[in-house]
Order: structure tokens, then sequence, then C-alpha cells
């Protein structure tokens, strides 16, 4: 099936219904999106992803519940800070919790963008997800480097590749967010950093919070998996 790019401009094909792919398709993205996680050398690369979408998620609920954000910082080996004033009470509490379920919602949010028919949609809403970070990272130079990065990535495809390129990579995207928001729950657990943070603000034990993200990440997949095929 040959799809073309609607005449009207990139905004135009944001608004334009686009055919869902077929569900082998589909199934066939997800598995690069698995294979981005778990060949060598893939995760050292497609981790920043994961990561943005988890700091983007503390940030976002931070400033929704009153927060003023003041930085964030993404490091080269993949780990990741959110700072925000008033870093006490309920909102603060809210803000750190979501961290490991970002990747998750955000794929949710992909997928269902994707199921009503609307997937060049979702790049453009993480080019301005992206441009948002970036300006939140300027402290860190590498934070602000793959942010923009990503993001100029991501915009080159909505914005030039044919509808069927940028269709594919909104599906890719959304699999890969779903995906790594249970790995890294997985291979984080009970050490997670958040969990350790929770605990002392909440004195509820670690695991109980990797727990919680586990079945709130594993819920999405499946919800999204539907989704997607």
């Amino acid at each position: 099936m040959t799809v073309t790019r609607p005449s009207g401009g990139a905004l135009h094909g944001m608004a334009a219904v686009q055919p869902h792919l077929p569900a082998a398709a589909s199934v066939g993205l997800g598995v690069l999106a698995l294979g981005a996680m778990v060949l060598p050398g893939g995760w050292a690369f497609t981790q920043h992803v994961n990561t943005m979408a988890h700091e983007g998620a503390h940030a976002a609920v931070g400033s929704a519940t009153g927060r003023r954000i003041t930085g964030v910082t993404l490091r080269g080996n993949g780990d990741g800070l959110t700072t925000m004033t008033a870093a006490s009470g309920g909102g603060f509490i809210l803000a750190g919790a979501v961290g490991y379920l970002g990747p998750s919602a955000f794929g949710l949010g992909a997928a269902e963008l994707i199921r009503v028919g609307h997937p060049v949609a979702v790049l453009w809403v993480a080019v301005a997800a992206l441009a948002v970070l970036a300006v939140l990272a300027r402290r860190s130079a590498f934070g602000i480097t793959v942010a923009l990065g990503f993001g100029f990535g991501v915009y080159l495809v909505a914005r030039y590749a044919p509808v069927g390129a940028a269709v594919a990579l909104a599906y890719a995207l959304a699999w890969f967010l779903l995906l790594s928001g249970v790995g890294v729950v997985l291979a984080h657990g009970q050490n997670a950093g958040d969990a350790i943070i929770l605990r002392q603000l909440t004195r509820m034990p670690p695991g109980l919070w990797a727990g919680l993200w586990l079945i709130g990440s594993a819920l999405a997949l499946i919800a999204g998996g539907r989704m997607l095929v």
C-alpha cells in the first residue's frame, strides 16, 4: 500500500487521517523496537528516549501541581534528574511517583493517536515535547544536545519523509515507549532511585513502588499493544 503526503503542508498532514498499518507490519515494528532495547549497542543509544520521557513526566506533573521546574539534566549513561521548587508536599510526591510511568503513559498516548488515525500527529507532539525539554535542559550540554538531536530527527521525518515512513516511525516510537517502560521498571526494580527517594518521603517501601510501576507499565503495554494491532 502506497501512501502519499497530502497537499497543504505539514499541518494538513498532521490533521489528516492516515490508514492503520496491517497487524503484521505493526508487530514487526514492535520487534524492531524490542531489538533496539536488547541488541548489543542498541540500548546505549535508545535509552535516552526512555530517560527523556521519564524526566518529562516528572517535569509535566511537577509543573501541573504548581512547582517551578528549575532544570532537567540528562547524562550520557542514561541517568537523569529533574529539579523543582517546593520539593515537598503531595504535589512533589506525585511528580516523583510518575517518572517510571512516564514512558508507558506517553507510549499509550501515542497508541491512542494512532488508533484514531493520527499517527503523524504523534511525531509533531514529540517534536513539541522535545523542544520544551531542550529549554528545561539548557544548563545540561549533553541534555540539550540529545533533546535537540532527537527532536530534529523526528521533525525531518514528520516534515519531509513520505507519509508511510512517518507512520512507521510513529508506530515504532509508540512500541518502544511501551516496551521500554516495562523493561526499565524490571531492570531497576526496588533499587530505583525514585523508589528510594519516595521511601524517605512516604515511608512506603521501595518494593511497593516498584510493584506499582510494574503493574502500571504492564497494563499500558497490554492496552497500547491492542491499539497498535
